[in-house]
């Protein structure tokens, strides 16, 4: 499995990332199952967050059905995201120390590799995040910080007071569902929708600041979401162009889809969230097939994004 490098964090990771929001209502043996199959693919990387299946809950399956031992625990790396409530968002320092704490508890583990700030809050105190960082750091429960779904700016309002490097951020992002990419592409352009900045320029300033992108909904289409693969009805040329090169790099369309955002020079992590264990493998699968430009932009357009 290729790695990638968390600058900031010093932590070198998988570039497929395992995300756990779905499996509350595995039984024990599919859950070691999934895991089991992600880490024989290369796979050390395990994305979870405290809103998963409920307060805690995909959390609590994953450490009751795969606790890993304290002897292995610097073979995998563990993430988990804080902020998202019932209703509202919170990131005050009192919610982001008690929900780390019970992301412990329920992951049977002492520590998170990394805690990301799950979604923007616009009553963000960034010193209340910031006294949180450092008590987590501090205490050794938090090694690392980063943050899910956040603009340029507001990454710089959380990082005048932060004192940790902010080194990765989540963002929704698929060959179907590709504004990180094709508004740069199609920029100043009157009159197409394609051309709406609607991210302020994060894909650029992500690479200029040495932040990760870890991209989620890897595999989905743009909201209310649903799975591209397959899809004959809605992305027929996409899914002829995936099957086509699929045969050509002699893999299947899910490692093709996979292979499209590995190629991108910003060397984002992918996050896959299937409960499937082949499925899973073959999205590991993609990240070692190589795109030239003409299959990436071939794919790009068979999407419906426009090139100018």
């Amino acid at each position: 499995m290729e790695t990638v490098e968390l600058t900031g964090a010093g932590m070198v990771v998988s570039r497929i990332v395992l995300g756990l929001m779905r499996i509350k209502q595995l039984s024990d043996g599919e859950i070691r199952e999934l895991v089991g199959a992600a880490r024989d693919a290369g796979v050390t990387m395990f994305d979870h967050a405290d809103i998963y299946g409920g307060p805690h809950g995909c959390e609590q399956r994953y450490g009751e059905a795969q606790p890993v031992p304290s002897s292995e625990r610097d073979q995998v790396t563990i993430q988990s995201k804080v902020g998202i409530r019932a209703g509202f968002f919170d990131s005050s320092r009192a919610h982001i120390v008690s929900s780390v704490e019970q992301s412990l508890a329920a992951l049977r583990t002492d520590y998170l590799d990394l805690l990301l700030i799950h979604r923007p809050d616009t009553l963000v105190e960034p010193d209340e995040v910031a006294a949180a960082f450092d008590e987590l750091h501090a205490g050794g429960k938090v090694a690392a910080f980063g943050v899910s779904n956040h603009t340029p700016a507001q990454l710089e309002l959380l990082a005048r007071s932060v004192r940790q490097p902010l080194v990765v951020n989540q963002l929704q992002f698929s060959v179907a569902n590709a504004a990180l990419v094709a508004q740069g592409l199609a920029a100043n352009i009157t009159g197409l929708d394609q051309s709406a900045d609607r991210d302020l320029g994060v894909l650029d300033y992500s690479r200029l600041k040495d932040i990760t992108i870890q991209t989620w909904g890897s595999l989905q289409k743009p909201p209310p979401g649903g799975v591209f693969l397959g899809d004959r009805e809605n992305y027929p040329d996409l899914n002829d162009a995936l099957d086509q090169l699929a045969h050509d790099h002699g893999t299947t369309p899910t490692a093709i889809a996979v292979a499209w955002i590995a190629r991108h020079p910003a060397r984002m992590q992918i996050v896959v969230g299937t409960t499937n264990p082949a499925r899973l493998r073959e999205a590991a699968a993609g990240a070692t097939v190589d795109l030239t430009r003409e299959e990436w932009y071939r794919l790009f357009t068979a999407a419906g994004h426009t090139l100018p």
